[in-house]
């Protein structure tokens, strides 16, 4: 190649660069441009990024949030554990108290207006009392117009029930089937609950095998039997109960009638009250026996949520809800949760403070039936 040639090459060499760089740098231009795009659309739908630059930055930033959520989610569910734990104490330690040699004689139901005028008298057969010893609790059970009280024990544990106030025993869990317990059963009535939530780890927590292992030992009592009470999912296929029920009709057990425990996260009275309706409907319609309501009230579980509502609040469901139970023929017993006020020295949703007072739900209560 001669020197000119070699000369001209150089330069065309030279222009291709500058034109490549031109290129380079709107290409660059162009993606410099589609990113300022891009973080302007971040910034308008999280603002709190615009003052981040980095991409570092927003990752620390979003974690730290992220942290700061999780550790108000576990103090909201350590909250609502400790609720559940204070209920699962008074339940099991009402279950789990030695009987007494001399148990409350079963009354002769009679039939009244349960004002609270302080008559031996009854409100409702259907009314009952879910409740642990409290002081007062025979006056309160007369002005209350309930017909039966249970307390998750074989025997009343000391309450002395008043005129026309039946007493119902219960089977708590596994550790109470012994002969003493059922004898003790037998003594104080003539109907059986079965066990008390076994569906929860906190509860009776039983498998659906032992239970269906125990449930001879209940049958031969001769009782009416009621069966285990779940805490939930009473009405679905596959759950703990429809596997219970399908067991015991396999084997040819005795179940007399469905136990059923609900609790309303809806606080709104109607919203409520439709919705327990729903639910001892689906539960009639799938076994087609007769229900008790054994446990119920509005109580939110729920991490972070409002606990209970207002006493007017829960006045008021109380009140819709005992009209539409009592319009349930195959509803057989009710008893709200619980008829005594909270141990911890608060309402929360019970009836009956210590004293004998009688909270707002109380009032209502009362007068239901």
């Amino acid at each position: 190649m001669t020197r000119r040639n070699q000369r001209l090459v150089g330069i065309i060499a030279a222009i291709a660069l500058v034109m490549g760089g031109f290129g380079y740098l709107g290409l660059r231009s162009r993606s410099s441009g589609a990113n300022a795009a891009q973080t302007s659309l971040v910034a308008a739908d999280l603002p709190q990024a615009a003052a981040t630059p980095t991409s570092s930055a927003r990752t620390a930033t979003s974690t730290a949030s992220a942290d700061a959520l999780k550790k108000k989610a576990a103090a909201a569910r350590k909250r609502a554990k400790a609720l559940r734990d204070r209920i699962a104490k008074a339940r099991k330690a009402a279950a789990t108290k030695t009987p007494t040699a001399a148990p409350t004689p079963t009354p002769t139901k009679s039939t009244g207006s349960g004002s609270g005028s302080g008559t031996d008298t009854v409100g409702s057969v259907k009314k009952g009392a879910a409740l642990w010893k409290q002081d007062g609790i025979t006056a309160s059970l007369k002005d209350s117009g309930v017909s039966w009280f249970y307390n998750w024990s074989p025997e009343p544990q000391g309450v002395s029930a008043p005129a026309g106030v039946d007493f119902v025993p219960m089977i708590w869990g596994a550790d109470s089937v012994t002969s003493a317990n059922l004898a003790t059963a037998q003594k104080n009535g003539n109907t059986l609950l079965g066990f008390n939530e076994p569906d929860l780890g906190e509860q009776s927590n039983m498998t659906v095998d032992k239970a269906l292992e125990l449930w001879p030992q209940l049958e031969a009592t001769g009782m009416r039997l009621g069966s285990p009470a779940v805490a939930w999912g009473a009405d679905q296929d596959g759950q703990w109960l429809d596997k219970f029920m399908a067991g015991a009709r396999t084997k040819g057990y005795d179940v007399d009638f469905i136990t059923l425990h609900w609790y309303g996260s809806d606080f709104s009275s109607a919203n409520a009250t439709a919705q327990l309706k729903s639910y001892i409907e689906a539960v009639h319609q799938k076994y087609g026996k007769p229900i008790w309501l054994t446990e119920y009230s509005l109580m939110n579980f729920a991490a972070g949520a409002q606990k209970f509502p207002s006493a007017t609040n829960q006045a008021e469901f109380v009140t819709s809800s005992t009209t539409m139970l009592e319009t349930l023929s195959y509803v057989e017993h009710y008893s709200w949760f619980a008829f005594p006020t909270s141990t911890n020295g608060q309402d929360e949703t019970g009836l009956y403070r210590p004293d004998g007072s009688v909270t707002k739900p109380g009032e209502a209560y009362r007068a239901a039936g």
